[in-house]
């Protein structure tokens, strides 16, 4: 029968039925405050029959005060009495305002007092009536929780009475959102009394029961029990039989959670159980079951010893026949289970030869979710497989047409579709195939997807090397304002990195997005960051063209300064200038600290494997370099971090720390870093012998061992004074001393570095000449071995090109007088550093032209 069916109440003392109006109402409700105990049963019973009526009823016994003095009844001594006010607040608590009073009142001990063993089932059926009704809001939830009431309520699951039985349940399932609930519910034992109701003849108590264990199994210790207690069985049965229809999702919702459960899986195998949950899922005409089916084998799916136990039992058959269902959520449900099956490799296999054909297909569905649940199974099958990403899976994509849904969902609102589809695009290398495309449209998105992919070393690499760089170059020409865009976006992507950045540059994007810029109505914000961040990364060129590096622009090993170029004009690569014969041109100058032996530091014991200007050097060769200006010997391996360089001579550097430097090393070994230094600078200073060494060795620039001797000498002396003004001053007096010293402006003209730098090009037979082997240099020697060293210890600075072979350096400084006030600290100022005629002085800049006239 139903839970709020009539009872009749035996009293043993016969009134007449007591049937009351509205307008009677008051009169019964002052009736509750009777000392005679059959009045008030006969005034409780009479509100109960008004209060069955209907909500409004229940809202006038409110406003007429009823609440109150009912409470105090269910403590009455009399038992009629007391059941009667039970059955009353039973039927009372489904009113939302009448549940807040009751909460204030705090009648909740009552209450659960009336679920007593001693107490008749009508109270008990009322009183868990009463509290199904109370639990479904939070506040009472804690409240049951605290009083005690969950013991009392697990106890009646085993009442004969099946409205009691009903709504205990109810009350149970209530509960159990909450996480308390639940641990206590293990404690209490109350799975199995729970797994009986399953058999009950009332279809509402085995929902109940269904729903209860459905939130109860989300925990792993209840999964252990229900799998323990038969569970399985009673679930897999229920799903067998027919007319139990209206239970099978609820069933099927236990058993996903039951899933998750390594044991669980294998008993429901080993039973036959799983064959017949698939087929069923297959089978079924409900889209929730087949669902559910889906997101249980989803769930299952994370271990990987239950995608091995699925793969066995052909679970992608069921997967791909679900791909098709009419229902949207089922769509989903399988293509997550696809996505999550995919880590298995066999079942990867299995979906190269079929399921890519129906998830395309779901890429054109009118859903977004269930765009976005495609997209990410195709993503899962393309990635890090070779079979599903090669050729074949290339074209299996293009012949199901794919290109054409997976670009239009790069332009979806939701990301992780965007993401997914980009991915996909990437894995089977569309994005060059769709760059070549005529389509403006697809060309656009296949821009969009190489800026989308291109964001790590290895895609960018992928995309040079499938040729993907000179079409999209190409598409920074379109007249078409979005191909522009996207593709000059994807140009600042790629340029991310110095490689492609060169390449994109040979390839012409430099000059074309030049042009771009110079035309008002083609330009954007993306041509300009574009243009920018090629140069960012390609400094050398930016150096030739704008004449400026600013003081983010770090110089590297490989920075090449040929002098300015106009714009237009090619920068030839660093390979190919060192391959030309000397000319009258102005030298290049090259900073490099690397060595050419990719192999740890050279040794002294074999040196044929240096390479010096792109040829392998034989070390028989009695060249030697006859340099004054020779300063470096003696000095430790740079590379040997613990060896403190002895000094020859009393440097700029030296002051202080000479006696402690020459004392670190004994002569012996001063002597052997000597040699190994000497023979280093000679086999990398040696002149290129036309032909020798194998054409397939790698090219590296040529090596500068005493630009790497500056770098080691200037990171141990100068990089740890904390004082910037002063690491400047030192390191231009570094430089300085380095170049020739400090100059006169009356005898700069006999400064003879013209000749010194002749000779160097002439003994390295090459316009190229490295930074560190200049012993004579003026300005712009000067400030690129300034900007070179400070770049290395983290000083910043600029280098500036200025005309008639001058070239300086600014640096930022705060200013020292105003370090101490309160307030905003007022904008650093710029200086130039002399690095000519008072080493390590600093001018303040306050117009460029004068002050550098006045430097000059």
């Amino acid at each position: 029968g139903g839970a709020e069916r009539e009872k009749e109440t035996q009293n043993p003392k016969q009134f007449d039925p007591l049937t009351i109006e509205s307008k009677k109402a008051a009169t019964v409700v002052l009736m509750l405050n009777s000392p005679e105990e059959e009045i008030l049963a006969k005034a409780c019973e009479a509100i109960y029959r008004f209060a069955l009526k209907g909500e409004e009823n229940k809202a006038t016994l409110l406003e007429l005060g009823a609440v109150e003095p009912l409470t105090k009844l269910l403590t009455h001594e009399d038992k009629i009495v007391r059941r009667n006010a039970t059955m009353v607040f039973g039927i009372l608590a489904s009113n939302n305002d009448v549940k807040k009073l009751l909460r204030e009142l705090d009648v909740m001990n009552s209450v659960i007092a009336q679920l007593a063993p001693e107490e008749e089932v009508v109270i008990h059926e009322f009183a868990s009536l009463c509290l199904a009704n109370m639990s479904a809001e939070y506040t009472s939830k804690v409240q049951i929780l605290e009083h005690g009431g969950l013991e009392p309520l697990v106890r009646l699951l085993a009442s004969p009475d099946p409205d009691v039985k009903k709504n205990s349940v109810e009350c149970i399932y209530n509960l159990t959102q909450d996480f308390q609930c639940r641990a206590a519910l293990q404690e209490l034992n109350a799975i199995p009394p729970i797994l009986d109701l399953l058999k009950s003849e009332y279809p509402v108590i085995q929902l109940l029961a269904l729903k209860t264990l459905g939130i109860i199994t989300n925990d792993k210790e209840a999964q252990t029990t229900l799998r323990d207690n038969q569970g399985v069985d009673h679930l897999i049965k229920i799903l067998e039989t027919k007319e139990l229809n209206d239970l099978h999702i609820e069933a099927l919702s236990v058993i996903a959670n039951c899933l998750e459960d390594m044991d669980t899986l294998v008993l429901i195998q080993q039973t036959g159980g799983l064959k017949k949950l698939l087929s069923f899922a297959e089978n079924s005409t409900i889209p929730d079951i087949q669902k559910n089916a889906a997101k249980a084998i989803t769930k299952a799916a994370y271990d990987p010893e239950n995608r091995k136990l699925f793969h066995e039992q052909e679970v992608e058959k069921c997967l791909v026949a679900l791909l098709g269902s009419e229902n949207d959520g089922t769509k989903i449900a399988a293509s997550q289970a696809i996505s999550a099956m995919c880590e298995n490799t066999g079942s990867k296999e299995f979906f190269n030869n079929q399921g890519i054909p129906q998830l395309i297909l779901l890429l054109k569905s009118d859903s977004e979710e269930v765009r976005e649940a495609a997209s990410l199974a195709l993503a899962n099958l393309t990635t890090c497989h070779p079979a599903n990403a090669s050729k074949e899976n290339s074209t299996a994509v293009a012949e199901a047409d794919g290109v054409d849904p997976l670009v239009n969902i790069l332009s979806s609102r939701r990301d992780g579709a965007v993401a997914n589809a980009a991915t996909v695009l990437a894995n089977v290398a569309i994005a060059p195939w769709g760059l070549r495309s005529a389509n403006t449209v697809v060309q656009s998105k296949a821009a969009l997807t190489v800026a989308a992919t291109a964001c790590d070393v290895e895609a960018r690499t992928e995309l040079r090397n499938s040729g993907g760089l000179e079409p999209l170059v190409e598409l920074l020409r379109s007249k078409h304002d979005e191909v522009r865009r996207h593709a000059s976006w994807a140009v600042t992507v790629c340029a991310n990195d110095e490689l492609t950045a060169v390449e994109l540059c040979k390839l012409g994007a430099l000059d074309i997005l030049e042009e771009v810029n110079l035309s008002v109505n083609r330009k954007n914000k993306f041509s300009e960051a574009a243009y920018n961040k090629l140069l960012n990364n390609n400094l050398s060129l930016k150096y030739s063209l704008t004449g400026y590096l600013s003081s983010s622009n770090i110089i590297s090993d490989g920075f090449y300064d040929y002098g300015r170029i106009n714009p237009g004009t090619k920068l030839l690569p660093l390979k190919d200038l060192c391959l030309q014969e000397p000319s009258d041109q102005r030298a290049v100058l090259l900073v490099n600290s690397k060595s050419s032996d990719v192999s740890p530091p050279p040794s002294t014991e074999d040196k044929s494997s240096d390479v010096g200007y792109g040829r392998s050097i034989s070390s028989s060769s009695s060249f030697r370099r006859a340099s004054k200006e020779k300063t470096n010997t003696g000095f430790g391996s740079p590379t040997e971090e613990k060896s403190e360089p002895p000094s020859g001579r009393n440097t700029a550097l030296s002051k202080g720390t000479t006696k402690e430097r020459g004392s670190s090393l004994s002569l012996g070994r001063g002597k052997k870093e000597e040699e190994k230094m000497k023979e280093e600078e000679e086999v990398s200073t040696l002149p290129k012998l036309m032909g020798e060494g194998s054409p397939e060795k790698e090219w590296y620039p040529p090596f500068d061992p005493d630009f790497r001797v500056y770098v080691y000498e200037v990171t141990k002396s100068i990089f740890p004074i904390t004082n910037i003004k002063e690491q400047i001053e030192v390191l231009a007096r570094y430089v300085a001393e380095k170049m020739g010293g400090k100059m006169s402006k009356e005898k700069l003209h006999n400064f003879s570095w013209e000749l010194h730098i002749s000779e160097l090009k002439f003994q390295l037979k090459s316009n190229v000449v490295p930074i560190g082997q200049i012993k004579k240099g003026i300005f712009y020697h000067r400030a690129l071995l300034f900007k070179a060293l400070a770049d290395k210890i983290g000083i910043g600075c600029s280098l500036v090109r200025g005309e008639y072979g001058r070239a300086w350096n600014e640096v930022q400084l705060m200013n020292e007088s105003r370090k101490g006030l309160i307030g905003a600290l007022p904008p650093p100022e710029v200086y130039i550093v002399d690095l000519m005629f008072h080493p390590g002085g600093l001018m303040k800049l306050r117009s460029r032209e004068a002050d550098l006239y006045r430097y000059l």
